[in-house]
Order: structure tokens, then C-alpha cells, then sequence
């Protein structure tokens, strides 16, 4: 797949979390807590999920691979983001959307860059450049663009 192709797909990806946030953040505050929100997309995401895996015929996980994949890599990722998706519900309507997202994925990035450059989580060693250096620099001077009056 052409690499232009990737990045639109990521693009997009995040623009679907940033609708998705909105969303659940109404839910959250309508249902007055944002762990119901979470559980409702959650469900939704197995349901749609489910959906796809069954009409596309792809992704099929057979029962021997269920049992090679470490036990605790079926829940914490959920726990995570369960978590991760609660703090931005709880959040939004406090700071507002753009701010959150934008102290969300400076959260994302910061971790990123150490996670590969010390291989966490299994990860690909990815070395710290200076130009990688520079760009976590322009998204924290963004941030604090984005946060100020």
C-alpha cells in the first residue's frame, strides 16, 4: 500500500477518534459518568467489529491461537483503554475538545518516542533524532498556543 494511501488512513483514524469523542463525551455527561460511555462503545466496537470479521471473512482467530496468545494480552489492552477513553470523556467538557485532543496525543507522542526508543511493549528500537526532537519542541509550543487565550 503507497505510503500517501497510510497516511490518509491515519489521518482519518484520528479524525474518527476525535467524532467518536464528542460523542461519547455527550453520552458521559448525559448519562452522568463517563465509564458508561465507555462501556457503550465498547459493546458498540465488538458488535461492529463482529460484523466485519463475519462479512469479510478476514481476522478469523482459531481456538489454537486464542491459547498461544498470552492471557493477558486478551484484557490489557481494554483496561488501558477503558481508562485511557474515561479521562477523555471526563476531560472534554471541562477543558473543551481541541484542548484535550491536543494534550492527549502530546500524552501519546511523549510515550511513543520513549516506548520506541527503549523497545517498550515489544516495540521496534526506534532511535531519538534531533528532527524528532524539534518536532515534540513544535507540537508542545502548539499546545501551549492552543491552551492560551
Amino acid at each position: 500500500m503507497k505510503l500517501v494511501v497510510l497516511y490518509i488512513l491515519a489521518f482519518t483514524g484520528g479524525v474518527f477518534l476525535a467524532v467518536q469523542a464528542g460523542f461519547n463525551t455527550q453520552l458521559g455527561a448525559l448519562a452522568k459518568h463517563p465509564v458508561v460511555a465507555v462501556v457503550s462503545t465498547s459493546i458498540a466496537s465488538a458488535i461492529f467489529g463482529s460484523c466485519f470479521i463475519f462479512f469479510t471473512n478476514k481476522g478469523e482467530v482459531s481456538a489454537q491461537i486464542v491459547y498461544e496468545v498470552p492471557w493477558y494480552l486478551w484484557f490489557v489492552g481494554g483496561l488501558f483503554s477503558m481508562i485511557g477513553i474515561s479521562l477523555y470523556f471526563y476531560t472534554i467538557p471541562k477543558l473543551g475538545i481541541s484542548k484535550m485532543i491536543a494534550l492527549g496525543l502530546c500524552g501519546q507522542l511523549l510515550f511513543s518516542l520513549l516506548a520506541g526508543k527503549f523497545g517498550w511493549l515489544n516495540l521496534p528500537i526506534e532511535p531519538l533524532t534531533p528532527r524528532k526532537l524539534i518536532g515534540v519542541g513544535a507540537l508542545i509550543t502548539g499546545i501551549f498556543l492552543i491552551n492560551s487565550k
